[in-house]
């Protein structure tokens, strides 16, 4: 494994990451307490120390497995990220949280799912410009920091994207970007990075297979299961985007390199993005995913 210092936290994070959206139970199936364990048992024989969570992964499932796990292993050697503003209503169903009570309530809940202390890394997520720029919320997460709940903050950028939230972060004294990155969607390179390179932010890549897409698994025609989020997506942009990915399988992935370690370590070929974060729905794609770090450098 090789590791990457995130922007000005001081915290040395695995370039391969774990993103854990699968253990609540929107990716086609549901995990139990022994599949997160194996999944993380993986990532910690590969020297893998990052593990990236939400609130609204289930109503905190995922922090309570990943939380589970840690109470039993040496919570020292791992780096948690997790995220704020939203409220497990149902399957893709969320409502959003943004005061400053409502993020409290939040904060405490993910610390008893993830029975600790202190979150590493405590990420805005999703939300719109206009929630982003409350004074107050950033004023009490400032104050959370000083009481030693929270290491270091971060934003998790929506889908859509905002240039404002990566422009102005570093006024509310953020340290690190997530924000979607693949092949497939080169749109960081103009509209975030200059800013993280500007500000020394932390580049955490999610989405890096695009879902899946960049594993080389998938043709024309697939259909995705109603209980998998990607049964939600428009099928006309995803069929384009199966149809891109098997053009780069063709023409862009060298032969004998595995086209999903490839796509992670196009993304770290970056010197801008600490880490990426893929999901992994067993321990023998938690192995294959670190594999990647094979191809820094060549690709």
């Amino acid at each position: 494994m090789q590791y990457r210092t995130l922007g000005t936290t001081g915290l040395r994070v695995s370039v391969i990451g774990v993103g854990t959206w699968q253990f609540g139970g929107e990716w086609g199936r549901d995990y139990s307490q022994a599949d997160a364990d194996a999944i993380l048992d993986a990532a910690s024989e590969n020297g893998i120390n990052l593990i990236d969570t939400a609130e609204c992964y289930g109503d905190h499932t995922s922090e309570r497995l990943i939380g589970d796990y840690l109470r039993r292993h040496d919570r020292s050697k791992w780096i948690v990220a997790t995220k704020f503003g939203h409220q497990f209503r149902g399957f893709l169903k969320r409502e959003q949280l943004w005061s400053v009570r409502d993020v409290q309530q939040q904060l405490d809940q993910s610390l008893k799912a993830l029975q600790m202390d202190v979150i590493d890394l405590y990420q805005f997520h999703s939300g719109d410009d206009r929630q982003f720029l409350q004074e107050d919320l950033w004023s009490f997460l400032a104050d959370q920091k000083k009481a030693g709940k929270i290491r270091h903050l971060g934003v998790s950028i929506t889908s859509k994207g905002s240039e404002l939230q990566a422009r102005e972060a570093h006024r509310f004294g953020v340290e690190a970007l997530q924000v979607y990155y693949n092949r497939l969607d080169l749109r960081p390179e103009q509209m975030y990075f200059p800013h993280a390179g500007k500000h020394n932010y932390g580049v955490l890549s999610r989405v890096p297979l695009a879902s899946g897409l960049l594993s080389g698994k998938y043709g024309p025609g697939t259909l995705f299961p109603a209980n998998d989020v990607r049964s939600a997506e428009d099928k006309a942009e995803m069929e384009q985007d199966i149809l891109e990915a098997r053009r780069i399988q063709r023409e862009e992935v060298p032969q004998g390199i595995p086209m999903a370690q490839w796509a992670l370590a196009w993304c770290l070929r970056k010197p801008v993005v600490t880490a990426v974060i893929p999901g992994c729905k067993d321990p023998g794609q938690v192995r294959a995913n670190a594999e990647a770090v094979k191809w820094l450098g060549k690709v």
